[in-house]
């Protein structure tokens, strides 16, 4: 009796970016780096991790200790490597970058970073060219500016970190002063992550209510006093945990993976992050956060907030001085 013929091979998928397992790529493995690492992988929300550091030992030591976490985790492949290893993510996150000292304003670092920048940004830009890149390093603004306009990429594809954590801080000291879950304080912090931002009061609100409002409503004085040094307290709150500890590690790497989840799982979600803006409250060209609604293509579209007259001047102010930084540049003219 002759012998069944063998089954046809069952054919292997044609490859594309889809057949791939998520990857996401980490560049710089510092403080920021690896503890957004550590808090990707706690979120399951990539299968491959990979870290890059112009310290190859720090980044294979930071991934060696990631995947002892693995049993306790989500499972995941995690491992360093070269730059060209970034081919394939679905986002590259650059956190590489000398790091803000005591006393030290985030646009006193720009040229410093911007020469790292002027070589990571390419790098990552020809290994990946359909990929994402969310900065996280400051002057965040200006760097993700700088991205933009060396990497080649879309616009929507170049986003910054910008002001998630600033908004963060701000709902917490918010929550703390009426008294509810952060996660109901619905309030933004625009314009530069720094010391030009701006609290957005006139959109902020407690169960749909302005905080005037709700303030009246449930026996709380509305105190603008008390209101201008929770947002003082927001925006200098790095420089009071840098003098501490010496660096901002866990908030903005919380905030980090909260973006890529927004992306990775098409979210629509709408944050503050730092994207190119144009035609906004007479603003143009530059980046700095609004906010924005993040997907699977990264930048959707932003919102216009209605904002006073007097929130809308200082987010113009913060733009002058962010195109002023942007300027020193010296960026090739379009």
């Amino acid at each position: 009796m002759p012998e069944p013929a063998a089954p046809e091979p069952t054919p292997r998928p044609t490859e594309s970016p889809e057949a791939h397992p998520t990857r996401v790529a980490i560049v710089g493995a510092g403080a920021v780096g690896s503890t957004f690492a550590f808090g990707l992988l706690l979120s399951g929300l990539a299968a491959e991790i990979l870290l890059v550091d112009a310290n190859a030992r720090r980044a294979e030591g930071e991934a060696m200790d990631l995947l002892h976490a693995v049993p306790f985790a989500k499972t995941a492949r995690v491992w360093s490597g070269p730059i060209e290893e970034c081919r394939g993510a679905a986002i590259t996150v650059i956190a590489a970058g000398a790091a803000q000292k005591p006393g030290e304003t985030r646009l006193d670092l720009v040229r410093k970073n911007a020469a790292i920048f002027r070589q990571i940004v390419p790098a990552v830009a020809s290994a990946n060219p359909g990929g994402i890149i969310v900065v996280a390093t400051n002057p965040v603004d200006v760097l993700s500016y700088l991205t933009y306009r060396i990497s080649g990429l879309p616009s929507a594809r170049v986003i910054g970190s910008g002001t998630i954590l600033d908004t963060s801080r701000f709902r917490m000291l918010l929550a703390e002063h009426y008294g509810v879950d952060p996660r109901s304080v619905h309030a933004y912090i625009a314009g530069e992550h720094g010391d030009s931002e701006v609290p957005v009061w006139s959109a902020a609100n407690i169960a749909g209510m302005p905080l005037a409002d709700f303030g009246r409503a449930n026996g709380i004085g509305h105190d603008q006093g008390t209101l201008q040094e929770i947002f003082e307290s927001t925006r200098d709150a790095a420089y009071q945990i840098i003098e501490r500890k010496g660096a901002t590690s866990y908030a903005v790497a919380a905030g980090l993976v909260r973006i890529v989840e927004a992306i990775l799982r098409d979210q629509s979600t709408v944050l503050s992050v730092s994207s190119l803006i144009c035609d906004y409250y007479g603003i143009d060209d530059v980046y700095l956060s609004v906010p924005t609604v993040l997907g699977r293509g990264g930048v959707e579209r932003t919102l216009r907030l209605a904002m006073s007259a007097e929130e809308a001047s200082g987010l113009r102010h913060s733009a002058e001085l962010l195109r002023a930084t942007i300027d020193t540049l010296e960026l090739d003219p379009r």
